[in-house]
């Protein structure tokens, strides 16, 4: 009878895979990359905004016009964003769900606002709501201005975070089982009973996620804000556009202050979102 023996552990060599000179080669570069054009600049802001001194840094930003205009960028970029909230859920559903002529044609001019550049869309609100308008003048009767004013700027935020929300609730709609619309239809549940029943609740995290990044957008936006906006301190100057204004008058302390305000809110933003997803798939 043939004796068979399992060779030892010793006399086993398990070869584990070792990263190649190329794979190295492309962490290095991606890192590199990263580093070079997002973090090292998002670290001058603080390191410039705080070498003053912590004291001086929130003195910049105690400063009425900064405040002022801090203020004014969140107050108008969450109006923004509870209005592109509810419309763009609206829309990806009107989407998903229905046919009508010239759907296709819709669906594309959403993604209008990723393409044109933000001064063009400044340019655009201006031709379309100033004074000189029909729809300018008839608000000028009523006393609202819309264009220089803060109207204006609630205008443009809208437009440039509109397709936040839809684009991320459409992906979550086109894979919803329609049986269960079917099934509460069924029963007798009505249209608005289905959404807010059986829709809404799978389509929280995605509307969640596409709101806050709608916000983080919208707080930074500046191209269309200063044409619109008229760059009045105290009034309708926001925080980009204050920024700016800091800049080109050799002030960069307080132009620093503010990044760095407008900065954290938007890692703060970004990193509840990501936060969030990595959540919602660790329990889905």
């Amino acid at each position: 009878m043939t004796d068979f023996s399992l060779p030892s552990r010793s006399e086993v060599s398990v070869k584990l895979p070792q990263a190649s000179y190329g794979a190295w080669g492309l962490r290095f570069a991606a890192l590199t990359y990263l580093l070079a054009f997002v973090a090292i600049p998002v670290a001058v802001i603080f390191v410039q905004g705080l070498r003053p001194g912590l004291d001086t840094f929130l003195a910049s930003l105690t400063r009425p016009d900064t405040a002022a205009a801090i203020t004014l960028s969140v107050w108008t970029s969450v109006l923004m964003t509870v209005i592109n909230t509810v419309m763009g859920t609206l829309t990806a559903y009107v989407l998903v769900v229905y046919r009508f002529p010239g759907k296709a044609l819709f669906n594309a001019l959403i993604d209008v606002p990723f393409a044109v550049p933000t001064l063009v869309i400044g340019v655009m609100l201006v031709m379309a709501y100033g004074p000189q308008t029909f729809i300018g003048a008839f608000f000028s009767d009523l006393g609202i201005r819309i264009v220089f004013d803060t109207p204006g700027i609630v205008l443009a935020l809208l437009f440039v975070g509109y397709p936040f929300v839809i684009r991320t609730v459409q992906p979550v709609l086109l894979q919803m089982d329609a049986n269960q619309q079917e099934s509460a239809h069924t029963i007798g549940a009505s249209a608005w009973t289905t959404f807010f029943r059986v829709v809404f609740p799978v389509l929280r995290p995605a509307i969640i996620a596409g709101a806050l990044l709608s916000f983080a957008r919208s707080l930074g936006e500046f191209g269309s804000i200063v044409i619109i906006s008229g760059n009045i301190p105290m009034r309708t100057q926001t925080a980009t556009v204050y920024i700016y204004t800091q800049i080109e008058e050799g002030n960069v302390q307080a132009a620093s202050g503010a990044s760095a305000v407008l900065l954290f809110v938007s890692f703060a933003v970004t990193i509840g979102v990501d936060l969030f997803l990595r959540r919602r798939q660790r329990h889905a």
